[in-house]
């Protein structure tokens, strides 16, 4: 199977945003004119992620959502906020093909369990956020990447694949956006441990970088927001995907 290869677009007060390291979001566009040319350069599928939804304890609106698949050609996901079942039928029945948790699966891992049952394993995506310490510690943050947990990224990646995620967006927040290069050992130390897709984020500078992730870091896909946002040594803001 070829890898995939998935924009991630982040969604702060309907706008679309980029920062570094989880930090510094800027108003890059329009969402929704990013769709239009992503269905035009046949990418794969998407990842739209509110990371605001979470602080303002909501979910991402299910109208704008339904205004997304009217306009997307290709499989997205969403995420941000969601904490319960009936959020995510909300978002399911609005377009989205699957949903994906982060801070509700730490604080409710049932829950990954309770929406395998009710919408099936492809649909339930649970995101890591990963940060590295001084020692070379690897540690999984919630609340958009505010929040320390006491959690292991393989020993947590492990769990939630018994409870029926169907893949984890495994993300490095110390790479994300700095077009160093995905956290190699990281994703290969998740990916080896689990039997469900990873998708490796936080990093990519150059297609080469996305090729590297799932041959080197054994990512079943490569996701990234700068790389398909920016352009050039100065990061003009363009809209891009590698050809086949």
């Amino acid at each position: 199977m070829l890898p995939r290869f998935i924009p991630i677009l982040l969604l702060k007060n309907g706008g679309l945003v980029k920062g570094v390291r989880f930090t510094a979001h800027n108003y890059v566009g329009d969402p929704m004119n990013a769709v239009r040319i992503f269905n035009e350069k046949n990418v794969d599928e998407l990842f739209l992620l509110d990371i605001t939804a979470t602080a303002e304890h909501r979910a991402p609106d299910p109208a704008i959502v339904q205004q997304i698949a009217d306009e997307c050609y290709m499989p997205f996901g969403i995420g941000g906020g969601i904490h319960t079942v009936e959020q995510m039928r909300a978002l399911l029945r609005a377009g989205a093909e699957k949903v994906s948790i982060n801070t509700a699966a730490i604080e409710n891992p049932q829950l990954i369990q309770d929406a395998s049952r009710e919408f099936g394993a492809q649909s339930v995506t649970v995101a890591m956020d990963v940060v590295r310490n001084w020692r070379g510690r690897y540690a999984v943050r919630s609340r958009a990447g505010s929040r320390k947990t006491n959690l292991e990224p393989v020993a947590w990646a492990q769990r939630v694949a018994e409870l029926g995620a169907g893949e984890i967006l495994l993300t490095s927040i110390d790479r994300d956006g700095t077009g160093q290069g995905y956290d190699l050992a990281l994703t290969r130390a998740v990916a080896d441990a689990v039997n469900i897709p990873v998708v490796a984020c936080g990093g990519a500078g150059t297609t080469a970088d996305l090729d590297t992730v799932v041959t080197e870091g054994h990512a079943a896909a490569a996701a990234a927001g700068s790389l398909f946002v920016f352009h050039g040594p100065h990061r003009a803001v363009l809209i891009n995907y590698p050809s086949r």
